[in-house]
């Protein structure tokens, strides 16, 4: 038996957050059911894999709002928890907000800046939220690899502060309504930051151990050797003794373009079969 069986999720969201908040309830037992407008999501068009990645083994019903508002509400009244993700209000105006359901349901809104204040209702995507978290202070004008906001500030917590309200409400029979903010928890990935660390940029290109080098082949190679044991390892068997000293040196810069130039002597395969079953933390790209 898996963890959420027997429970019901139903989606009112379009995008990635609740669209991955969903999926990750169903990979663990949930029953999930997206209210979708008869064209369904934007991403069907816009990103068709991501689409049918997080539409896989839920079921859709076609629902235009506000006309079919309806079908929703009773919808949602049989859940155990609703995903939601428009703007602030928008639910309440609609007459899907968390005061039209059973007490009993865990309602979950994933919002950009949080329900209330200045920024509530603005407009904004995954890059806009990072941006104002202070995400990219280290590494702009670079993009993310992922939508860092949608996926892990918004959908993760958004599952996280879902599976706690359930927990409660076995103890209160009580569901009740929980907010996350895609910017507010996104700040909370870098706020240690503001502590201060040892090395500027410490883990965003500051160190010369922690970066991603090319090699002779034009591929990457990822160095992560933090730790003395597995720089000085790597200097060993590299043959890069007089190297190993210098593992946070003042001079960081200086590593790296000394670190640069060597691997770029060697094609990406002839580095992994070198450093192959060794505590050196490399890996390729």
């Amino acid at each position: 038996m898996q963890p959420l069986e027997g429970i019901l999720v139903v989606e009112l969201a379009r995008y990635l957050p609740g669209a991955f908040a969903g999926r990750e309830l169903l990979r663990r037992g949930a029953r999930v059911v997206r209210v979708e407008a008869p064209e369904g999501d934007p991403m069907r068009t816009g990103a068709p894999a991501w689409d049918e990645a997080l539409r896989r083994g839920k079921e859709s019903v076609v629902c235009s709002l506000p006309a079919d508002v309806a079908l929703a509400r009773e919808l949602c009244a049989r859940a155990d928890v609703v995903l939601e993700g428009f703007r602030p209000g928008v639910a309440e105006r609609l007459g899907l907000g968390p005061a039209e359901l059973p007490r009993s349901v865990v309602y979950c809104s994933i919002t950009g800046f949080g329900a209330e204040g200045e920024h509530a209702a603005r407009a904004a995507h995954d890059l806009n939220y990072i941006g104002w978290a202070g995400m990219l202070e280290d590494t702009a004008p670079g993009l993310p690899p992922v939508q860092i906001a949608d996926l892990a500030a918004g959908a993760l917590v958004a599952v996280t502060e879902v599976l706690a309200a359930l927990l409660r409400r076995q103890r209160t029979g009580e569901g009740g309504h929980v907010v996350v903010s895609m910017t507010h928890a996104s700040h909370e990935l870098v706020a240690h930051r503001l502590g201060g660390e040892p090395v500027a940029r410490h883990l965003t290109g500051g160190l010369a151990c922690y970066r991603i080098y090319e090699t002779a082949d034009g591929r990457w190679l990822t160095l992560a050797a933090l730790e003395p044991k597995f720089f000085s390892r790597l200097c060993e068997v590299a043959g890069w003794e007089e190297l190993a000293d210098r593992h946070y040196d003042a001079d960081q810069e200086a590593l790296a373009t000394e670190l640069a130039a060597r691997f770029r002597r060697r094609p990406l395969a002839e580095w992994l079969a070198l450093f192959d079953g060794e505590d050196v933390c490399v890996g390729p790209v």
